[in-house]
């Protein structure tokens, strides 16, 4: 007994390859591929029957296998692992239906390396379509909130150590920003998606006069791969969308990590509905964080991923191989997978967490994450250096920690007093100074600067935000409309050659 698929080899494949490579090859591709190889082959008939490569009754007696096996779905197809993989699946059923002489004429001036890539390329489109959507719904979710809670002053930290006082709108407002720029990168990889290979066949062109531009075109590309070994060797562009996913998924993993001890009863600045919390088998207190944790959990899942792709194709050569071309996607797929899921629980989390305004800016008024403002305070009105004022409000500091007393009660003898040791002379502040610097909402509400977390600055800051999303989702729309247009070209072509007549019957 000889291999089904080539005469080449004279022995059938060890049931240890069918069971540890082409099955699962199978199972994972064959119905996740299935319409986009429908689409495919429908492309290439027509363009063999437009080159003249195909006669008219063979083009349509194909044609009308096609449409039936499109009609009939993968589940129609009996599917082999003795066969390889799903190409060869799909092509014994179709010769099936019209015999081998015209069934296997599909594949004049094509490869299974040129529709593999062909494939992903579809199927990375897609994927950064619907991951760009669902990435622009939480951006919005978040642009919604900022606007909300624009004015709810809080402590803004670096080191986790209370730096200086921002708003909750502005915390939301600054990870729009990060998630503009994954929705730019997104785009980017879709970009790079947009070629089609078909038609590079093995690796080296066809000597047949085919029509890559056509193709390309019915298929949904804005253009054919210029070079033939680049499009059945490369597969950058999942790489570039599963890097993206996961610099997407670091900062919603770090937006987690805020929430997550913000959440904390030692914060308390924000609660969660009990929909989005989980509890405890022995302790009936407990409201735990299950989305947040499972959200940091699935971040390190897609690094993983991403990573193992590289890891796959760095040794490979510049050529199609198993490795480089199947096995470094697969992990692509499953990333782009899990991302969708984790952005729907990103989004539920935005919407719905709760800020605590009296908490916050409690917390705000204490924790001397004001007193820059202090400092800049003598800059502007005791003609300081800003290193000497930096000195003495630190001196001022550490007197009021001895004292144990809130940053509110710093008083001008406190600062009159440092500038002294620092200074060798007095300086008199305004109360009504001391008490505008130290008072955290109208502390945020003077940081007016570009950038910066005045009320009035972020609110406009949103309004420019929503219309670069707009302006993002109308690119992921074009390209939405440019396929669903070309399938709709397709399909027009191809009624058109069934409906010019001829043709064999199918089998049944």
């Amino acid at each position: 007994m000889e291999s089904k698929v080539s005469s080449r080899l004279k022995q059938p494949l060890a049931d240890e390859v069918i069971q540890y490579i082409f099955l699962p090859r199978l199972n994972r591709e064959f119905f996740a591929n299935f319409e986009m190889l429908n689409e495919i082959n429908l492309a290439h008939l027509w363009m063999l029957h437009d080159r003249g490569i195909l006669d008219d009754e063979t083009a349509v007696t194909l044609a009308r296998a096609l449409l039936r096996m499109q009609a009939d779905g993968p589940d129609a197809v009996e599917l082999d692992p003795a066969r390889e993989e799903a190409y060869f699946n799909y092509e014994a059923h179709l010769i099936k239906l019209v015999g081998q002489d015209v069934g296997g004429r599909l594949h004049t001036a094509r490869s299974r390396n040129d529709i593999g890539a062909t494939i992903d390329r579809i199927r990375a489109r897609g994927f950064a379509v619907r991951i760009g959507k669902a990435l622009i719904g939480v951006a919005r979710a978040a642009v919604s909130q900022a606007g909300r809670y624009a004015h709810y002053v809080m402590p803004g930290y670096t080191h986790m150590q209370a730096a200086q006082p921002i708003t909750y709108g502005y915390y939301l407002s600054a990870l729009v920003d990060a998630w503009s720029r994954d929705i730019d990168r997104v785009l980017q990889a879709l970009h790079r998606a947009d070629a089609s290979p078909l038609g590079a066949c093995a690796l080296a062109g066809t000597s047949f006069p085919i029509d890559r531009h056509a193709t390309s075109a019915l298929l949904g590309f804005s253009r054919p791969m210029d070079n033939a070994l680049d499009g059945v060797a490369s597969r950058d562009f999942a790489l570039e969308l599963s890097a993206a996913l996961s610099i997407m998924m670091i900062t919603c993993s770090r937006m987690v990590q805020d929430f997550y001890i913000w959440s904390t009863p030692e914060f308390g600045y924000l609660s969660f509905p009990d929909s989005v919390a989980s509890t405890s088998s022995i302790m009936p207190q407990k409201k735990n964080p299950a989305v947040l944790e499972f959200l940091r959990g699935k971040t390190g899942h897609l690094i993983g991923l991403t990573t193992a792709a590289f890891s796959t194709v760095k040794s490979t050569h510049f050529t199609h191989s198993g490795d480089s071309s199947r096995e470094s996607t697969r992990t692509c797929w499953e990333a782009c997978e899990e991302a969708l899921k984790a952005l729907e629980l990103v989004r539920l989390l935005v919407e719905q967490v709760e800020p605590d305004q009296a908490r916050m800016a409690a917390r705000a008024a204490r924790d001397f994450s004001t007193v820059t403002d202090l400092a800049d305070l003598l800059v502007r009105e005791a003609n300081t250096s800003f290193r000497d004022a930096h000195h003495i409000i630190g001196a001022v500091v550490r007197d009021a920690l001895e004292r144990a007393l809130p940053a509110g009660d710093i008083t001008p003898a406190m600062i009159c007093a440092a500038a002294e040791r620092q200074l060798g002379r007095s300086i008199s502040l305004q109360e009504d100074a001391i008490r505008a610097c130290l008072d955290p909402i109208r502390n945020v509400a003077a940081r007016l600067s570009y950038g910066g977390p005045a009320p009035a600055s972020v609110l406009r800051r949103i309004e420019a935000q929503s219309l670069s999303l707009a302006a993002q989702e109308q690119a992921m729309d074009a390209a939405v409309q440019g396929a669903d247009t070309s399938r709709a070209l397709l399909r027009e072509r191809v009624r058109q050659l069934v409906s010019s007549g001829g043709g064999t019957p199918l089998h049944p």
